[in-house]
C-alpha cells in the first residue's frame, strides 16, 4: 500500500516538472505585457490559451499565416498604446498645465536633469502665478522655481529682484524658492503691500493656503522704500485679505527704537463688509479726568443698513452712550439717524461746586429718491439737543461754531398727491429751539389739504370764444395745527388743552383773470376763511385778589371772516437809441419798462358786536378807577382772530426795469443785454375806511446785479406821519392826521439794513491783471468745479449758525488738479501759494428812540448805526502746510469777535494740526496722529485745553 502512494506522489511531482516550462514562458510574456500594460492579467491569459503555439514562438514572425499575424500586430498596437497611458499616469506628479516663460536675454534648457535656465527679464506664469526676476531657475519635472537678481557691478546692489503675482497678492523680495504644485515658498526680504499697511520681513515662508510666516518683519503704513516709522515684530503670521497676528513688537520711529512694545497684536486687513470692534481714543480732560471715549461695536446688520454703538467714561463719573446708523435702499430712499445721551458729572462730590447734568442729542435725516414715488414724498431733517449738551460735549466744547450756536430747527414732512382731482395731502413737523434760554417752538402736526385752481364754469368742449364766467376759477386750502411755545423743561409736562394751540382753518379763494381794452389786467378775487377752535377764554378780574381770571371752555366754536379785492396792472414800455455821432454804435439801445398796477381791497369791521369776536370785562383798580378792558376769547386759538376795524383800501405799486443792448463777440448772437437797474419799487396804499392814519409808509427796494455772481438788495421804508409833543420833554408820538407828504417833505426815513461780502483769491488776481493785458479769461469750467465743490461740502438741510461764505474762506486755498508740478515758460517750476480772504461787512441803519436823544427844533430822533465785520481766510505756503484764520470786529461794543487760527502740517505719514480760539475766551487744541485708518487711534497724542481754565496768552 506504502509503495502505491509514493508511485503516485512521484508521478505527480514528474507531471508538475513536465508542466513548468509553457507556464513559465506565459508567465514571462505576461510579465512582459503587464510593465506596459493597464489590462488585467484574466484577459491576456484568455488570449494566449487560444494561440499556444504562437505565444511560444512571439518574436518569430516569419512561421505565423495571415491570420496570425494580424491578430499579432493589433495586440501589439493595443499594448504600445496603453503602456503610454501607464507612463502619463506615473507622472501625474509633476505640472499638469501649460507653463509660458521667456527671457529677455538667454534659456538654456538640461534634459537629462530637466531644469530650465533664464536670464534677462525672465518671466514664468503658470495658471494664475507670474514670476518676474531677473534669473530664474526652474525644473519641469518637479515643479520647483527658484528665482533671484542679479548683482550690478557699478552700484554693487541686487537689481531686477523676484516679482510674483498670485491672484489678488503681490510680493516683492531679494530671492525665492517656489513649488507651483503644492503653492507654499521660502522667500528672503519679502516686500508686500496689505490694505493700508506694508509688510517686510528678512525670511519668511509661504503656505499652501497663502498664509505667510514672518521672522524679523516690520509693518508700516509709509509708501517710502525707507519708511518713516515701523513696528519692528519679532514674528507674525499674514492672512493676505483678512489680518496678521504678531508677537512681541516695538515702534521705531526715524530709525530710532522707542521704548513702546506691546507683547500680542493684530491689524485686520478685511475688505468685506463685516461687524468687530471700535478702539476706543484716550486722553485727559480737566473737569471730568481722564477718559475713555468713541470706543464701542459696529454692527453690519445686511448691505442695507449698519449700527454703531459707542460709550464714554471718565475717571470721575461722567459717562455717556451713543448710537449711530446709515440706511440706503437703492432707487427708494437713504438716511442716517443718530442718537447720544450724556450724565456729566463735575466737582467732587459734597463739595460746594459739585453740579450734575444730564442731556442728550437727536438727529436724522432722510431723503427719498425722486424716481421712487413721484406722488408721494417723505422726508426729515431733525436736529434737536437739550440747550447744555453742546457745553458738556467734547467735541463741540473745542469747535466754536457748535459752541455758539444760538438756535436748531427740525422738521420732518409727508405729502401725497391725487392727480386726478388735483389734490395734495400734507403733514409736517416743526421744532424751533433757542439755545440760549432753552425756549422752544414746536408744531406738531400740521395738516394741509389742498386742491389745484379748477374752473367749475368752463365748459368740456368749447364752441367759440372764452366766455367771461369761464375764467372764474376756485381754489381750497384746509389745515389742522396743533402748536405749543414753552420751556425745554416744562415740554413733556405741558396740557394739551390748556397750554397747545390748536385749531382747523378753511381757505376758499375765488379769483378770475380779465382783460380790458387788450391791455388793462383786471383780476377780481374773493377770500373766505373759517376756522374752528376746541376751546375758547373767558376773561373776568378778580376785585379781591386784583387780578385777571381766565377760565378755559370746551367745545367747538366757529370763528370766520372775509375780504374781497380787485386789482388792474398793465406794462408800458419805452425804448431810447443813443446817437451813434455821440456814443458811436457800440450801445445799441436802452429799454424802459414800467409796470404800475392799482389794487382795491375790501373787509368789514369783524369787531362788531354781532360777530361776537371780541368781549370786554371790567376792571377795578385798588383805587376805585373803573376801565372796560376788551379781549377775543379765541386769541388762544392757532390762527388767531380777525382783525378789527373796516378795511377799504386802495393800494399803488410801482415797478421799473432799465436794460441796455450792447454789441459783443462773445456772444453767438454778436448782442448781449445789460441790466443797469433790475428793479426799483415803490408801493403805497390809503385806507378810505379810517380817519386815523390812513396813509400807510412808503415802502421802497432796489436791485442791482453789479455781476453775474452778485446782486444788490436794498430796502428802505419812509414814514409818511411826523412826530408831535406838547411840549419840550414830553413824550413824542405819531401823529394822526398830519403827513410830511402835506408838508411838501419826503417821508421819514426810518433806516436802512444790508449785507455785503467779497472773497479774494490769488487766482481772481491773475485773472484780473490778465484782462488788464487783454488776454481772455475762461471762468466757465472754474465755475462749474466751484459749484460742484460747494455741493458735496454743504448739506442745505443742516440747520446751522455758521456763515458759509466765511467757511467757505478758510479752505478756498486749495491747489486745483493733482500734484504734479507745473511749470512757467522758461521751463522752471511755477511759484505757487493759494490764499484766500473773504470780507463781510453789516450795517444796519435804525432810529434811536431813546428820549433824550429827542430833537424837539427837528422833531426827530437821531439815527444808530449798528456795524460788524468779520474777516476770514486761508494760505497754504507748501503743499504740506496750511494756515487758516477767522476773526471780527464789533463796532457798537469796540471789540474783537470771536477770533480763531488754525496750522497743520502733512508730515507724510503723519498729521500735526494746532488750532487756538483767542477772542473772547482763550483755548487751545493740539494733536498729532498717524494718517492710517488702522492706526490713527493707536499711534496719536492729543493735548488740549479746558474751557474752564483760559490760557494766558498775553
Amino acid at each position: 500500500m506504502k509503495r502505491k502512494s509514493v508511485l503516485v506522489v512521484f508521478a505527480f511531482a514528474i507531471l508538475m516538472m513536465m508542466a513548468e516550462v509553457p507556464m513559465k514562458m506565459i508567465t514571462e510574456t505576461q510579465k512582459s505585457s503587464g510593465d506596459n500594460d493597464s489590462i488585467p492579467v484574466d484577459s491576456a491569459s484568455t488570449i494566449l490559451e487560444k494561440t499556444t503555439e504562437t505565444a511560444k514562438n512571439h518574436m518569430d514572425t516569419t512561421t505565423m499565416d495571415s491570420i496570425q499575424l494580424a491578430i499579432y500586430r493589433h495586440n501589439k498596437a493595443v499594448d504600445d498604446s496603453l503602456a503610454q497611458d501607464s507612463i502619463n499616469k506615473s507622472r501625474k506628479n509633476g505640472i499638469d498645465s501649460p507653463v509660458e516663460y521667456s527671457a529677455e536675454d538667454s534659456l538654456t534648457y538640461d534634459a537629462a536633469s530637466g531644469l530650465a535656465h533664464l536670464y534677462g527679464d525672465s518671466k514664468v506664469k503658470y495658471q494664475n502665478m507670474d514670476l518676474e526676476s531677473d534669473q530664474i531657475y526652474m525644473s519641469l519635472d518637479s515643479s520647483l522655481v527658484h528665482a533671484t537678481g542679479s548683482i550690478d557691478t557699478t552700484t554693487n546692489e541686487l537689481t531686477g529682484t523676484p516679482v510674483f503675482k498670485m491672484g489678488s497678492d503681490e510680493y516683492q523680495s531679494d530671492t525665492m524658492a517656489f513649488n507651483f504644485k503644492t503653492k507654499k515658498g521660502l522667500i528672503s526680504s519679502v516686500y508686500t503691500q496689505q490694505e493700508d499697511g506694508y509688510l517686510t520681513s528678512e525670511l519668511s515662508k509661504r503656505g499652501a493656503n497663502g498664509e505667510m510666516f514672518l521672522q524679523h518683519g516690520r509693518y508700516t503704513t509709509c509708501d517710502d522704500p525707507h519708511p518713516d516709522f515701523y513696528l519692528a515684530m519679532s514674528r507674525a503670521k499674514v492672512r493676505p485679505g483678512k489680518d496678521v497676528v504678531f508677537g512681541p513688537t516695538y515702534l521705531v520711529v526715524a530709525d530710532v527704537p522707542l521704548p513702546l512694545a506691546i507683547p500680542y497684536g493684530f491689524f485686520p486687513f478685511t475688505k468685506s463688509y463685516s461687524s468687530g470692534l471700535i478702539m476706543p481714543t484716550y486722553g485727559d480732560e480737566t473737569e471730568r479726568g481722564f477718559y475713555l471715549r468713541d470706543g464701542g461695536y459696529y454692527f453690519a446688520i445686511n448691505d442695507k443698513m449698519d449700527l454703531k454703538l459707542i460709550g464714554e467714561i471718565y475717571t470721575k463719573g461722567s459717562w455717556g452712550l451713543s448710537a449711530a446708523t446709515n440706511y440706503r435702499k437703492r432707487y427708494r430712499y437713504n438716511g442716517s439717524f443718530y442718537a447720544s445721551y450724556q450724565n456729566t458729572i463735575n466737582g467732587e462730590k459734597n463739595m460746594p461746586d459739585y453740579t450734575k447734568q444730564t442731556s442728550f442729542k437727536i438727529q436724522w435725516s432722510h431723503r427719498q429718491d425722486a424716481k421712487a414715488n413721484p406722488y408721494s414724498q417723505l422726508s426729515a431733517s431733525v436736529n434737536f439737543a437739550t440747550s447744555s449738551y453742546e457745553r458738556n460735549n467734547l467735541s463741540s466744547m473745542y469747535n466754536p461754531q457748535s459752541l455758539t450756536q444760538s438756535t436748531r430747527t427740525s422738521s420732518v414732512s409727508w405729502s401725497t398727491s391725487f392727480s386726478s382731482i388735483g389734490m395734495t395731502l400734507s403733514s409736517t413737523a416743526n421744532l424751533n429751539q433757542n439755545m440760549r434760554d432753552s425756549s422752544i417752538s414746536m408744531t406738531l402736526p400740521d395738516l394741509n389739504i389742498t386742491i389745484a385752481r379748477f374752473y367749475p364754469f368752463k365748459r368740456k368742449k368749447r364752441v367759440g370764444d372764452e366766455r367771461w364766467y369761464e375764467k372764474l376759477s376756485v381754489q381750497y386750502r384746509g389745515q389742522f395745527k396743533n402748536e405749543i411755545n414753552t420751556k425745554e423743561s416744562k415740554l413733556m409736562h405741558s396740557s394739551l388743552s390748556k397750554d397747545w394751540k390748536n385749531g382747523m382753518q378753511h381757505v376758499i379763494p375765488i379769483s378770475g383773470n380779465f382783460t380790458l381794452f387788450s391791455y388793462l389786467n383786471v383780476n377780481p378775487s374773493f377770500n373766505f376763511t373759517d376756522r374752528t377752535y376746541f376751546s375758547k377764554a373767558h376773561k373776568s378780574w378778580d376785585t379781591e385778589h386784583q387780578r385777571e381770571v381766565v377760565d378755559t371752555l370746551s367745545g367747538f366754536y366757529n370763528v370766520y371772516n372775509w375780504n374781497l379785492s380787485v386789482s388792474a396792472s398793465t406794462k408800458l414800455y419805452g425804448m431810447w437809441i443813443p446817437n451813434r455821432k455821440i456814443f458811436g454804435d457800440k450801445i445799441q439801445a436802452i429799454r424802459h419798462v414800467i409796470t404800475p398796477s392799482v389794487s382795491y381791497s375790501y373787509a368789514p369791521d369783524f369787531s362788531a358786536s354781532r360777530y361776537g369776536y371780541y368781549e370786554q370785562y371790567q376792571k377795578t383798580d385798588a383805587d376805585g378807577n373803573v376801565t372796560m378792558v376788551e379781549y377775543s376769547p379765541y386769541q388762544i386759538g392757532a390762527y388767531g382772530v380777525p382783525g378789527k376795524g373796516k378795511t377799504g383800501s386802495i393800494s399803488m405799486d410801482l415797478s421799473q426795469n432799465l436794460e441796455m443792448k450792447v454789441k459783443s463777440d462773445d456772444d453767438s448772437t454778436g448782442f448781449k443785454k445789460i441790466s443797469l437797474i433790475d428793479e426799483l419799487r415803490m408801493s403805497m396804499s390809503y385806507n378810505m375806511s379810517t380817519k386815523v392814519r390812513p396813509w400807510s409808509d412808503l415802502s421802497t427796494s432796489l436791485r442791482l446785479k453789479l455781476t453775474k455772481s452778485y446782486t444788490l438788495n436794498i430796502n428802505a421804508v419812509f414814514a409818511s406821519y411826523v412826530y408831535e409833543a406838547d411840549s419840550v420833554g414830553a413824550t413824542p408820538r405819531v401823529s394822526e392826521t398830519k403827513t410830511y407828504w402835506g408838508m411838501g417833505k419826503l417821508g421819514r426815513f426810518q433806516g436802512i439794513s444790508q449785507n455785503l461780502s467779497y472773497t479774494l483769491n490769488n487766482e481772481k488776481i491773475a485773472k484780473f491783471f490778465k484782462r488788464l493785458r487783454g488776454e481772455k479769461v475762461d471762468d466757465k469750467k472754474d465755475k462749474n468745479r466751484s459749484s460742484q465743490n460747494d455741493d458735496d461740502e454743504w448739506d442745505s438741510d443742516v440747520e446751522t449758525n455758521v456763515d458759509k461764505d466765511m467757511e467757505k474762506a478758510k479752505h478756498g486755498a486749495k491747489r486745483k488738479g493733482g500734484s504734479k508740478a507745473e511749470t512757467d515758460e522758461d521751463g522752471y517750476m511755477a511759484f505757487q501759494m493759494p490764499w484766500s480772504l473773504s470780507f463781510g461787512y453789516g450795517i444796519t441803519m435804525r432810529e434811536d428812540q431813546t428820549l433824550s436823544k429827542f430833537n424837539y427844533n427837528t422833531m426827530r430822533y437821531p439815527y444808530k448805526f449798528t456795524q460788524n465785520l468779520n474777516v476770514s481766510g486761508n494760505l497754504r505756503i507748501s503743499d504740506g502746510w496750511n494756515i487758516s484764520f477767522s476773526s471780527g470786529y464789533d463796532f457798537d461794543n469796540k471789540k474783537i469777535s470771536m477770533t480763531t487760527a488754525s496750522l497743520s502740517r502733512d508730515l507724510h505719514c503723519f498729521n500735526m494740526s494746532c488750532s487756538v480760539v483767542l477772542a473772547p475766551y482763550t483755548s487751545y487744541n493740539f494733536s498729532f496722529r498717524c494718517n492710517a485708518s488702522t492706526l490713527t487711534d493707536a499711534l496719536k497724542y492729543d493735548k488740549r485745553s479746558s474751557y474752564s481754565n483760559a490760557v494766558q496768552w498775553y
